[in-house]
Parts: structure tokens; C-alpha cells; sequence
């Protein structure tokens, strides 16, 4: 293919990307894909409602349709497309199934038996399985409610978990200390369950009552204006929970304030229903102006200054948790969510800040997030995405960490964002250089960065390259010249990059996995970005997308490349399968037509 015919490619494929992506906007200005993720999410929304006295037979049957649905042939359900089966999450949706009156089948019953049954489940299982009757709270590994005592300063508090933890952790310990069961009919004894009754509420102590206190008013000070806790479903869910253990109901304004929230994260797929465990616009926004603002469309272009205002409107101008550790940081920046104010992060500061100075608006509001930006600098030069130094990897060995993540600490992609931010920018100080030596020092051996908010090293290094470009590394640099050669190693034949998500566990498998849109389009960014627009890699990946594009100007893409918590709750956005190609081959058209 000539550099003429490539470059008609290119026109054709982004243009009918841009004008799908336009499409898409909402009328207020932004853009939301679904946040999938798996049957967790389903199974524990049934929960929630049986707890709570709210549950109706249509409900549960569409809820039941959906899981179904994602029953893998072997009658077990795994935590991503394709995945292996996983126990928990097995054992929830045959909870669930039951509980709506569909028998599961033996297949999944073998499977469960065979894999050790209830008891070899995660935490969160066992309490919600204890919550409805099925599994005795004395035999959980307990959150103490007095943990929320304990001072932030102090070798342990809450504030040492990530803030998705640590919200959650505050309102399961509420409900750990009181064990509250609603009791359901079913009976799960033939997977190792123990079936359980109410025994009365248990004897508080004087300082479990204070440390009660402080925990429902710690949680209920955390309630976002949509009525969400962080915008996500793990503290969101537990903290109605808690509310409920507490005696409150529908009068309460927070309670009701909540659970009108969680109705808005539905989703009615025909004949199904599913919960989003979280939603997306304001990362999904500032992408898509991005990458309509390389597809060629101007600043002043109507739409994409809607989005802009709408951006503008987002801005965090309050206090979060993010503060303990950081007081004299002034707030700023924006969160991933609509009403999340409490919890900026700084992977989607970045990203707005980016977008913003595309459309050449919004001065004041990208100062103070850039200011914010610096501020949330780790000691050792890098950015995790809500706090700053929240590095307490011992954690991992308390019993009640079982579920994934429970810190924050600084991540190659996380930096490469705000690297990528800030080294457009002057008056950053000596933020830019300690964290630039930061990133190069977590260079893996192979030449790649691993990827914590999305699978895995092609993500990372597709956030590395373009942040080492904008800190003013030449192509020549000898980590961007192994990045890409790492990425030369692992390119398919087709010209496309995969990568499964079991590299998260197996080195083997990095850049190893099936193909798809959005992995492509972040190697291909790591190859304009470091210089190979021209080269031979470069051309056989974006000859990969502009092939499989489809005539809508959309891609397919089923597998899952983002990340919640690396294996463990894994997420497919149902935007990133335009949003990255759109914007690596409108770059790519830039470079090669300059």
C-alpha cells in the first residue's frame, strides 16, 4: 500500500469512526458507554433487594434471564468473556437463581462441590450468602468497627486501604458488628452452605457503640449528590446494607437518596436486566473529544464545545479523602463519574486537562487541576489514581482482603497520563522530572510497562511512549526503542495486538491473547508516539483496524481490556472499542501528514 492509498485508509476509517462517535453524544454534551462487568453485579442486586424487603417476581425474572445468559457451557460463569470459571462468582448466581426460582442444574452443583464448596468462596460471598440466611456470620474474618477509630496518622486506619476499600470496608464492618439476616427459603446445604436465622442483636460494648457512631456518620458524610458511595457498587451496596442493619428505611432522606441512585445504573437489555457496578462519562468524554479533535474536527465545532462546558461543569471544587494526607493541596481536578466530587482521580484530570486544552478553553479549571495533578505526587515520584502514597502492601496479608486490590499505589499508566498532561504544559516545578525517572525506572526487563487499569502491557506501554514523547524523549531514547520492540515481539500476524488477561498472573502471556480494536489502538499509539508512524509495525496495525472496522464506523470487540481490579473484577467498556482506534489512527494521520 502506497503512503497515498494508507492515507486514504486512514480518511475513510476515521471519519466514519468520528461521525459513529458523534452519534453517540448525549444532548447535554457527554458521552457514556456501559460499564460491563459480570454476574457478581447481577446476583448481588437480587441480594440487596431480598435484604431490603424490595424484591418482585418480574425483577427477578429478568435478573434471572440475565444470568442465563452468561452461563458458560460447562454450567459455571468465570469473571470475564472467555474467562475460567471462578467459584464466588458461581456461587453467587446459583444463589441467586435459586432465589428466583430457577433450578441451576447439576452441572453447576458438581462444579461447586468439586471446587470446595461455599467455604472456599471470597468474603464478600459468605456475607452476602449470611445476609439472607445462608452462612453464619461468626464464621467470616470480621472487619472491625473499630478500625474507623483509629487515626489516619496512626500505623492503621482506614485510610490506608484504597479509597474503593476502604468505603466499603467502613460500612461492612457496620454490618459485621451487628449481623443482620433476612431468611430465605431456599436451601443451599447441597453446596456447603449453613443455613443460618436471626439470633438477636448482638452485645455491643460501649466503645462498638461509639465506634457504630462514628462509622454511619463517617458513611453518611460520604454520600455523592446522585446518591451513590464513590459512584460504584461495592460501598454503594453495603453502605444501603448498613443503613438497613441500622433501622433506617425509605424516611430516611439518605437511604432513599441511595437506593433512587442505584435505580439509575440499570440497564433492560431486552428480556434482561443488569446493574453497572459503575459508569463512565467523564472518561468516556474526554476521550472522544480527543480523538474527535484528531479525526480533524475544530475546537469551535458546536458539539465538542458542548462537551467542553459540560467537562467545565464537572470540576471537583471540594475536599475528599484525598485531602487527609495531602491539606494544603487546593481541590481541583475531575472524577470518572457524574456527581463523584468527593473522589477525583488523576487519570481522568489528565485526560480532561488534554481535552480541554484541545478546545482551547477552560484556563482557570485546568490550572488549578494541573496544580491538583502535582499535588497528588507519591514520595516516589509517580501517581496512583485516588491518593497519594497509599502503599501498604501488608494488607494483603489480612484474611479480609481477599477480593483484589486494597491499595493505590503509583502505576505506570496512572503516571504516563499525568506525564502526558503535564509535559505540555510550564510551571510544573520538579514534578515532571521525578516523575519522568519514576516511569523509566518501572520499565519491565522486556521493555514494556504493566498496565493497572487496563489489560495489561500493552495498556501500560501505550500510556508510557506517548508521555515519554510529551517530557521530550527522542524516538532514540533506548526505553522507547525496547518499548517498541517489545511491541514488535508480540504484534500477531494479522497486524493486531491481544493480550489476556491472565498475564496479570502469567508473564508468559503478555501481549499474548486474542485481537482487539482497543488493544491495537494502544499499541498503535505507542508507535506514533515514539517515532515508527512510518514503519512497517505501524502500518500492518492500522491496516488491522481500518479492515475490521464495520460500516457503521464501529469495531466488535466481546473480551474485556479494562481493569478493576487485575483478575480479580475485570471491566468491558463498551466505548473503548471506538474511542482508541478513532484516536490512534486519527494521530496516526496527523504524523504522516506533516
Amino acid at each position: 500500500m502506497t503512503v497515498v492509498q494508507e492515507l486514504t485508509a486512514l480518511d475513510t476509517a476515521v471519519e466514519r469512526g468520528a461521525e459513529r462517535l458523534l452519534s453517540l453524544q448525549h444532548p447535554d454534551g457527554w458521552w457514556k458507554g456501559e460499564l460491563e462487568s459480570n454476574a457478581t453485579m447481577i446476583a448481588e442486586h437480587l441480594f440487596l433487594f431480598h435484604f431490603l424487603g424490595l424484591r418482585d417476581a418480574e425483577t427477578d425474572r429478568l435478573l434471572a434471564n440475565e444470568l442465563l445468559a452468561r452461563r458458560r457451557a460447562d454450567g459455571t460463569w468465570s469473571i470475564w468473556f472467555e474467562g475460567p470459571p471462578d467459584l464466588s462468582v458461581t456461587v453467587e448466581a446459583y444463589t441467586a437463581l435459586k432465589l428466583a426460582g430457577v433450578d441451576p442444574g447439576e452441572q453447576t452443583r458438581e462444579y461447586i462441590r468439586q471446587a470446595g464448596g461455599v467455604a472456599r468462596t471470597r468474603i464478600f460471598t459468605r456475607a452476602f450468602l449470611a445476609l439472607i440466611g445462608q452462612w453464619p456470620w461468626r464464621r467470616l474474618a470480621h472487619v472491625p468497627v473499630e478500625l474507623i477509630l483509629l487515626p489516619p496518622a496512626g500505623p492503621l486506619s482506614v485510610y490506608d486501604f484504597a479509597c474503593w476499600a476502604r468505603q466499603t470496608m467502613v460500612s461492612l464492618s457496620v454490618v459485621e458488628a451487628l449481623r443482620p439476616v433476612r431468611p430465605s427459603s431456599i436451601d443451599l446445604g447441597e453446596i456447603g452452605a449453613r443455613k443460618t436465622e436471626p439470633d438477636g442483636r448482638p452485645h455491643l460494648t460501649r466503645v462498638r457503640r461509639h465506634a457504630l457512631a462514628v462509622a454511619e456518620r463517617w458513611v453518611r458524610e460520604r454520600q455523592e449528590a446522585d446518591g451513590s458511595w464513590g459512584g460504584i457498587q461495592p460501598p454503594w451496596v453495603w453502605s444501603l446494607i448498613m443503613l438497613a442493619a441500622l433501622g433506617y428505611g425509605p424516611e430516611d432522606e439518605i437511604f432513599a437518596r441511595g437506593l433512587a441512585g442505584w435505580e439509575r445504573f440499570m440497564v433492560r437489555d431486552g428480556d434482561r436486566l443488569r446493574p453497572e457496578a459503575c459508569q463512565s462519562p467523564i472518561w468516556d468524554t474526554a476521550l472522544a473529544v480527543l480523538a474527535l479533535r484528531v479525526a480533524g474536527f475544530s475546537a469551535d465545532d458546536s458539539r465538542l464545545q458542548a462537551a467542553g462546558a459540560w467537562l467545565l461543569r464537572e470540576e471537583v471544587t471540594v475536599r475528599g479523602d484525598w485531602s487527609i494526607r495531602r491539606p494544603d493541596v487546593a481541590p481541583g481536578g475531575w472524577s470518572f463519574e457524574f456527581d463523584n466530587d468527593l473522589y477525583p482521580d488523576v487519570d481522568d484530570t489528565a485526560v480532561v486537562v488534554l481535552a480541554l486544552r484541545e478546545l482551547g478553553i477552560g484556563d482557570a479549571a485546568v490550572r488549578r487541576g494541573l496544580d491538583w495533578l502535582v499535588g497528588m505526587q507519591s514520595r516516589s515520584g509517580g501517581w496512583g489514581a485516588f491518593d497519594v502514597d497509599n502503599e501498604a502492601l501488608w494488607l494483603y496479608k489480612l484474611p479480609i482482603c481477599d477480593f483484589g486490590k486494597v491499595t493505590d499505589e503509583p502505576t505506570a499508566d496512572v503516571t504516563g497520563h499525568a506525564l502526558e498532561a503535564l509535559g505540555h504544559e510550564e510551571g510544573v516545578g520538579s514534578s515532571l522530572g521525578s516523575g519522568l525517572d519514576w516511569l523509566l525506572a518501572e520499565q519491565e526487563h522486556d521493555g514494556s510497562w504493566f498496565g493497572r487499569w487496563g489489560v495489561n502491557h500493552v495498556y501500560g506501554t501505550g500510556a508510557a511512549v506517548p508521555a515519554l514523547e510529551a517530557c521530550g524523549l527522542p524516538p532514540g531514547h533506548p526505553a522507547i526503542r525496547r518499548a517498541l520492540r517489545w511491541l514488535d515481539s508480540v504484534q500477531q500476524p494479522t497486524g493486531a495486538f491481544g493480550e489476556d488477561i491472565r498475564s496479570y498472573s502469567d508473564p508468559a502471556r503478555r501481549g499474548q491473547g486474542p485481537a482487539t480494536p482497543s488493544q491495537t489502538a494502544w499499541a498503535l499509539m505507542a508507535y506514533v508516539s515514539g517515532g515508527a508512524a512510518t514503519g512497517l509495525s505501524t502500518r500492518r496495525a492500522a491496516e488491522y483496524l481500518c479492515e475490521f472496522q464495520r460500516p457503521d464506523g464501529d469495531w466488535d470487540e466481546q473480551h474485556y481490556t479494562g481493569t478493576g481490579f487485575p483478575l480479580d473484577f475485570m471491566i468491558r467498556y463498551h466505548l473503548y472499542r471506538l474511542t482508541f482506534p478513532v484516536l490512534a489512527l486519527g494521530r496516526l494521520r496527523e504524523r504522516l501528514n506533516r
